[in-house]
């Protein structure tokens, strides 16, 4: 019974050659899934650039943020002159009407009191 369950030396080198071609096949399947892997040293120097660019990132937008706040401040300032400037406009205008109609009113006061005053 030995002698059968026994396989022939054809038989057992076919078997260890089928073994050999599925281990070797299971390697290089192992391999090329290896190969698309990146190396801890890769992605340690791309996660170190990655941070890096979010830090410049940030530093930018906060300088833009502070360009911003200088800019409405400016504006603000702007525009309170821009008000000041009219009032004194206006002002200077209604003082350009006042005051002469104010002389030729006094002048034709003169002129009525001379003569009535004869």
């Amino acid at each position: 019974m030995a002698d059968a369950d026994a396989l022939s030396v054809g038989e057992l080198g076919r078997t260890v050659d089928a073994l050999r071609r599925e281990f070797h096949d299971g390697m290089a399947g192992i391999n090329s899934r290896l190969d698309r892997l990146v190396s801890s040293e890769v992605h340690a120097l791309q996660s170190a650039h990655a941070d890096q660019r979010i830090a410049a990132l940030d530093q930018g937008l906060q300088r833009e943020r502070e360009a911003r706040s200088t800019l409405e401040r400016a504006f603000e300032r702007y525009q309170l002159a821009e008000a000041e400037r009219r009032e004194r406009e206006r002002e200077t205008r209604l003082y350009q009407a006042i005051v002469p109609a104010l002389v030729g009113v006094t002048a034709a006061a003169v002129a009525v009191w001379g003569v009535i005053a004869k």
